[in-house]
């Protein structure tokens, strides 16, 4: 098959399929459980549709994620880019509650436990998962500096940060990429944080670009989420915020339907269409969800589409 469209992860110049895997729904941190020869089975499915960006952390599981990529990608190394990221530490499985160490000392231990699960000499892109308001962002990042210097990462990336910290960030090391969550229900970063990466050269990873599932229009109740799944704690997913949302999901079904297109499929398209240096990293279970999301990128959406999506009617409840 031809390769797929290539976008560049900022100042690194790696260039990267325009979209990526996100592979949090690896683990059952989030969605349920998948078992993992079928993990294994997804990611090297990925590849040879020819997915390159694999983005990982050692939190999802925690620490199954990496594990399972590290298994799939076994001999294939050169076909992948891989993005991991360090900072955030489980404090008790059952809630999933967590604490954040953006510590140099931290920091270092866990891109060096990555690698081992990973089962590679070098993470390609190794991202602050979120900045640590105990640490000064110039720690964190010096550290990573670090380890671009000792032939451990490669890049260096950025998760959920406002302006200043950006600022601040770049002035101790260039940045590569800032992942954050952007769809056509949450588009928080457009009114700054994108612009800001624009004119920084810094890749844009929007997580959650499809809405957590939402906007492929599959979910109609909440009592289509299993027990572990955590979207039934989020606000946007309750019943009633749920009914009032699905507004939004059938004007995309309308736009969806002059392009023979899944709604999936323009939401998709809608996050590409916000500049040439936005690399949506939709996560997904199952093998015919991933090749329908990479249909998003034959998908041509017109001034008029483009304009109907952004006066989408405003999403009831808030991310978290």
């Amino acid at each position: 098959m031809p390769p797929l469209q290539q976008r560049t992860l900022g100042t690194s110049h790696i260039q990267v399929s325009a979209i990526g895997l996100g592979c949090m729904s690896l683990s059952d941190w989030a969605y349920g459980s998948i078992p993992e020869t079928d993990a294994v089975r997804l990611v090297q499915h990925a590849l040879s549709q020819g997915i390159t960006l694999l983005d990982t952390a050692d939190i999802y599981g925690p620490f199954t994620s990496e594990e399972i990529v590290g298994r799939a990608i076994k001999g294939r190394r050169e076909q992948v880019i891989l993005a991991s990221k360090g900072s955030l530490v489980v404090t008790d499985r059952t809630t999933q509650a967590m604490r954040n160490d953006g510590s140099p000392e931290h920091l270092k231990a866990a891109c060096d436990a990555s690698l081992r699960r990973l089962g590679v000499e070098v993470i390609d892109l190794y991202q602050l998962h979120r900045p640590d308001p105990q640490v000064a962002i110039e720690e964190s990042v010096g550290a990573l500096a670090e380890l671009v210097a000792a032939g451990k990462i490669r890049a260096i990336g950025l998760s959920e940060c406002n302006l200043p910290t950006l600022e601040r960030a770049i002035k101790v090391h260039p940045i590569a990429t800032l992942q954050s969550e952007l769809s056509l229900w949450t588009r928080d970063v457009l009114a700054e944080i994108l612009p800001w990466c624009k004119a920084h050269n810094v890749a844009f990873l929007p997580f959650a670009p499809l809405g957590r599932g939402f906007l492929t229009g599959r979910y109609r109740s909440t009592s289509q989420f299993g027990p572990n799944d955590f979207r039934t704690r989020l606000p946007r997913f309750q019943e009633e915020t749920l009914a009032q949302n699905l507004a939004l999901v059938e004007r995309v079904e309308e736009i969806a339907k002059r392009h023979d297109a899944t709604s999936g499929q323009i939401a998709l398209a809608w996050v590409l269409a916000q500049g040439e240096q936005v690399i949506p990293i939709p996560g997904t279970k199952h093998t015919e969800y991933l090749d329908e999301n990479l249909g998003a990128l034959s998908v041509t959406l017109s001034q008029t589409d483009l304009q109907e999506l952004n006066q989408l009617p405003s999403v009831a409840g808030t991310r978290y």
